[in-house]
């Protein structure tokens, strides 16, 4: 099952949490006290070179009819539109730039460039996933609703189209998250608000409509008008380039979610929980992607989704900086800090849907200790941890537990 006991999982107490929470907290006061011109002109600069770089794109648009213009203008337009997505619009709308003051740059008045309301986001995402992440039955990221990724998830015949279903939804991963917050399965069950409802499909259709005539009527018309492009060429380009940003968007998110390590927690994780507690569900239930500056920049900072996910309203330019520290902490509680390059992290999460595709009978591991979906039944015949090593001085906790329990689970297999 899921992890049900946070304490018992980590091998830390109650006052181990509340002392981490401290130090974390202590982490976000240092990066609010020093927020300042450097940190305004980075967010302005993104925004200046983004549009320059859309700008770009639509330019060489205007000679889509050959094709080497035509993949260049689509290309340019679609890292335009990943940087739009990523770096600006989730952190603008995760009020990471509201200490600006600044009316334009601001979470209750940004729209995005994509289908999905920005007020619909900032509720799904913001408010639901960032307080609930990874509880089962609370946080709807936890497979959108369509995609099986933990073994609590009872299998069902239409887990076989795992792999379909999230190529699908890669592809088409703005209408994925646009109607995230229209909850169709309450829908379908007669058990929604048919008034709030109703009210939502409004504004989804209204933002959708006026995003599929802004990128599918008004540019390719605007684009035609010069010699060198076609109404029909300008419209693909702007498919495709749609695509790019979906299928990008769709891999840092599930980089960060659901590769090994990524903890899956039950609804009593929540019961009474402290901030210290809070933390470390988010630390446990995050995984980071390795890389340089380019991907960080390109995946919106989310390179770091554990430090993203304890402090979600801090400037994403700052995340590296903070992840040393938080990093520093989890070898100081000896907790794990999972992380990989892209192709790995992501090479993993596709993993983890192909195999759950797949009725548990034909599983090996079980739904205490796999990849995927561990809990603190994975350690009943572990003992001695939770306290500090004479012999080391060091703690000994989950990471170092992990690693134990893997270690026999391989001495059998060998033997």
């Amino acid at each position: 099952m899921a992890i049900t006991d946070v304490p018992a999982f980590t091998h830390l107490t109650d006052a181990d949490i509340e002392t981490l929470g401290a130090e974390l907290d202590a982490i976000r006061q240092d990066i609010e006290d020093s927020r300042g011109a450097s940190d305004a002109r980075y967010i302005r600069r993104a925004i200046a070179g983004q549009r320059a770089l859309e700008i770009t794109g639509r330019l060489l648009l205007a000679g889509s009819s050959k094709r080497a213009f035509w993949w260049a203008g689509a290309s340019t337009l679609g890292v335009a539109k990943i940087i739009e997505n990523m770096e600006i619009s989730h952190n603008v709308m995760h009020g990471q730039w509201d200490w600006m003051n600044d009316p334009e740059i601001h979470s209750s008045t940004w729209e995005w460039d994509t289908t999905g309301a920005s007020k619909h986001w900032r509720f799904t995402h913001n408010f639901m996933h960032h307080k609930y992440t990874n509880i089962l039955g609370m946080d709807d990221d936890v497979g959108y609703g369509v995609i099986r990724v933990t073994r609590d998830a009872r299998w069902k015949p239409m887990n076989l189209g795992n792999l379909f279903y999230n190529t699908l939804l890669a592809v088409l991963f703005e209408w994925g998250i646009g109607l995230q917050h229209l909850e169709l399965g309450k829908i379908f069950k007669g058990r929604d608000d048919r008034k709030a409802t109703m009210a939502r499909v409004k504004e989804f259709g209204v933002k959708a409509g006026h995003q599929v005539a802004k990128d599918y009527v008004v540019w390719p018309a605007l684009t035609s008008l010069s010699p060198g492009a076609t109404y029909k060429s300008t419209m693909k380009a702007n498919i495709v380039a749609n695509i790019i940003r979906n299928i990008w968007t769709n891999a840092i998110i599930f980089c960060g979610h659901f590769p090994d390590g990524a903890e899956k927690f039950t609804k009593t994780d929540m019961v009474g929980e402290s901030r210290g507690q809070w933390y470390l569900r988010q630390m446990l239930g995050s995984a980071n992607i390795s890389g340089g500056r380019v991907l960080d920049f390109m995946s919106g900072n989310l390179s770091y989704q554990i430090e993203h996910h304890l402090f979600p309203d801090l400037p994403s330019n700052r995340y590296r900086e903070i992840s040393i520290k938080v990093r520093a902490l989890c070898d100081k509680y000896d907790l794990p800090y999972t992380t990989g390059p892209f192709l790995v992290q992501y090479g993993k999460s596709w993993r983890t849907i192909a195999k759950l595709s797949l009725p548990d009978k034909f599983l090996t591991d079980t739904r205490d200790n796999a990849p995927e979906t561990r809990s603190e039944r994975m350690f009943d015949e572990l003992e001695g941890f939770g306290v500090t090593d004479p012999a080391t001085g060091k703690r000994r906790g989950l990471k170092t537990a992990i690693a134990t329990v893997r270690g026999w689970r391989q001495g059998k297999i060998a033997a």
